[in-house]
């Protein structure tokens, strides 16, 4: 790496820091938010067999089989032979885990929707996010992504947890939870946009990012999309399906991708 590499790819560095820094600046200026109450009122609370909220419990299979589909890849021989060494593999490792606690996670507390049911669902979510941003630092920008991932793990507990205490606290507040949901999703195109790829495959995680919010837009429409499919299935459900494929997607990111060839720098 020449001295203009260098100099990019610190300047680079230094964008994100201060982008992330004012990000976080901004969530955390914004009035304290607690949890609503009625946010547990899923539209579908139908029981099948005894089972309650049935299709948003068991729709959680989806991420348990997404999970077992990424981990199953990663400790085959092809698996193996596509990671640098079983270090570049980890961020992974611990993501696909995460979504398997999420199917879990997602399942327990749809089984009685509450709060405190509620924090180990989304304690799963913020590891596998937290997990997968690690792993595309890994990929776009080097080994530091290895030593972040400690940190961003327990930024993502520590928001879950913070929220936990502050509504049992009386003082809900959900900026932290909010701003670990916020920087994957935008981060992570960044990261695709600003440094070159060593695998190719762009699509697949650009395609899951683009999946993973549109599972939030249906979560945030979760009555309407009931009303409007006349209570076949609704927008909770869909969410469900929608993350799970997002995941899915990861996985045939790693199956599919190959080393890109590295271009020679251009002389001036």
């Amino acid at each position: 790496m020449n001295i203009r590499d260098t100099l990019g790819a610190r300047a680079k560095g230094l964008a994100l820091i201060l982008l992330a820094t004012a990000l976080a600046g901004l969530v955390m200026a914004l009035p304290r938010f607690a949890q609503p109450p009625a946010y547990h009122q899923f539209a579908d609370q139908r029981v099948c067999f005894t089972l309650p909220n049935c299709l948003n419990t068991l729709s959680n299979i989806f991420f348990v089989l997404a999970g077992v589909s990424g981990l199953r890849f990663i400790f085959s021989v092809s698996g193996r032979r596509a990671f640098p060494g079983p270090l570049a593999a980890f961020p992974y490792v611990l993501f696909f885990l995460a979504v398997i606690l999420v199917g879990f996670g997602s399942a327990f507390y749809h089984l009685a929707p509450d709060n405190s049911r509620l924090i180990w669902d989304r304690a799963a979510i913020a590891l596998a996010l937290m997990a997968w941003l690690a792993a595309v630092v890994c990929e776009r920008v080097g080994p530091v992504g290895l030593r972040l991932l400690p940190l961003f793990m327990i930024m993502g507990l520590s928001s879950v947890a913070y929220w936990g205490l502050s509504e049992a606290g009386g003082f809900g507040d959900l900026r932290p939870y909010a701003l670990i949901q916020l920087v994957p999703v935008l981060f992570i195109p960044l990261l695709i946009w600003w440094y070159p790829p060593r695998y190719s495959g762009d699509r697949y995680p650009i395609s899951a990012i683009g999946f993973y919010a549109l599972a939030m837009l249906c979560d945030l429409g979760d009555e309407r999309i009931f009303v409007l499919t006349a209570g076949v299935i609704s927008g909770h459900t869909i969410k469900h399906l929608l993350a799970a494929l997002a995941v899915y997607l990861l996985a045939r990111y790693l199956q599919c991708r190959r080393i890109c060839e590295r271009l020679p720098a251009r002389s001036e």
